[in-house]
């Protein structure tokens, strides 16, 4: 096992003091801590650059109904650009200063997205169109989880427009017809999305929801 550089274990030592009270999780021995809501994870990274020692900042958050097996951010911003490690007592507190605004943006992010409506809501604004695949597919599934069938179906209708260049696309557009074939029926759609939610929290291995997340 390669050992940890100094700018990991400060960022680390870091994200404890700011991101551990607030429950998120250090994804193994990576720069990423994630905040486990069940259904979404609010995602934190300290991306570390290829060619020096430093980090910057990224947060964002991940919808699980799309079953992916991989972490994702389908929401992010960059919050930082990457600062240089010069040595320990410098970098600490770059170190803190990351994290302290990783712990604002969580506390703000878990204030936009605090259930089901809010998220549905913030997908369904988004605009739709060519070229924008992800942004109407989960659209589609938020609305038809909330009940507005009509704006589900026209949501996967963009998305079944799209032409499918790659397996993942293909995949997703399966996905989207079993959907919308059952888009008026709100037990078959919450069952659907617990299927596809269990199924990417198994894949991520993120272990059973956290006691205080929400379950659709």
């Amino acid at each position: 096992m390669a050992p940890t550089s100094p700018a990991s274990r400060l960022v680390a030592a870091a994200a404890r003091t700011h991101l551990r009270p607030l429950g998120l999780r250090q994804r193994g021995r990576s720069r990423l801590w994630v905040d486990d809501h069940g259904w979404w994870l609010g995602l934190v990274e300290f991306p570390s650059p290829g060619w020096s020692q430093g980090s910057g900042l990224r947060v964002g958050a991940m919808w699980l109904w799309q079953d992916l097996g991989h972490i994702a951010f389908n929401i992010g911003e960059r919050l930082s650009v990457t600062e240089d490690y010069r040595g320990d007592e410098q970098f600490a507190r770059v170190a803190d200063d990351l994290a302290g605004r990783a712990r604002t943006r969580v506390e703000r992010l878990r204030r936009r997205f605090p259930d089901l409506a809010a998220v549905a809501g913030h997908l369904t604004a988004q605009p739709a169109g060519r070229g924008r695949f992800w942004e109407p597919w989960n659209a589609g599934v938020a609305a038809a989880l909330v009940g507005d069938a009509a704006l589900a179906r026209e949501r996967f209708a963009d998305v079944l427009a799209e032409e499918a260049v790659a397996p993942w696309m293909e995949e997703a557009q399966r996905a989207a017809r079993d959907l919308a074939g059952v888009v008026s029926d709100g037990d078959a759609v919450r069952a659907w999305a617990r299927s596809r939610i269990a199924s990417c929290r198994e894949r991520l291995r993120l272990g059973p929801s956290e006691p205080r997340a929400v379950v659709l």
